[in-house]
């Protein structure tokens, strides 16, 4: 489909009156630009408890033990300012399967939400959009379901987010 032809079904879908969905959040993550991740991750771990689960030179990913992360520590940009330094994404894992996320998706382009990117994570899909304030939002749905094995295959593929086509649901 293209942009053109998403756009139309959107429309469609809005004459028609069919409702539109509200997702299901089952669980959250959350993803902080810092000026050093490697730092910041010592602190996490000596504070909070949590572990490392996948790292690059520009991020370090945290979990409190059971998920393959519930935080995201990302480099900020050289220059940024203490107090600017924050959000970077918050995560929402949706209840349901691709389908109820194609349907997400779906509503955010009837509501004319803007869309950041959508990726494959390979531990699981996420629709990256933001809100009124350009606060950046995910929708995640989970493809790896057992925790463990999404440890080690965050590990494994060093935290991907490679670009992926998602077809929205109009119904």
């Amino acid at each position: 489909m293209t942009p053109s032809d998403i756009r139309q079904h959107a429309e469609r879908a809005n004459a028609s009156g069919l409702p539109l969905p509200t997702p299901r959040v089952q669980r959250t993550h959350l993803s902080l630009f810092v000026r050093d991740p490697v730092r910041s991750s010592i602190w996490y771990a000596d504070v909070l408890g949590m572990t490392e689960t996948a790292r690059d030179a520009q991020w370090v990913f945290m979990s409190f033990g059971q998920k393959h992360h519930d935080i995201a520590l990302i480099r900020a940009a050289s220059d940024a300012e203490l107090g600017t330094i924050g959000l970077q994404h918050y995560g929402l894992e949706i209840a349901g399967g691709l389908t109820e996320l194609r349907r997400l998706y779906g509503m955010l382009i009837r509501r004319d939400v803007p869309i950041v990117k959508i990726t494959d994570h390979k531990v699981g899909i996420g629709v990256y959009f933001t809100d009124p304030d350009g606060n950046r939002l995910e929708f995640f749905c989970e493809t790896v379901m057992d925790d463990e094995e999404g440890k080690r295959v965050l590990h494994r593929y060093n935290a991907p987010s490679d670009p992926v086509q998602l077809e929205p649901l109009f119904d």
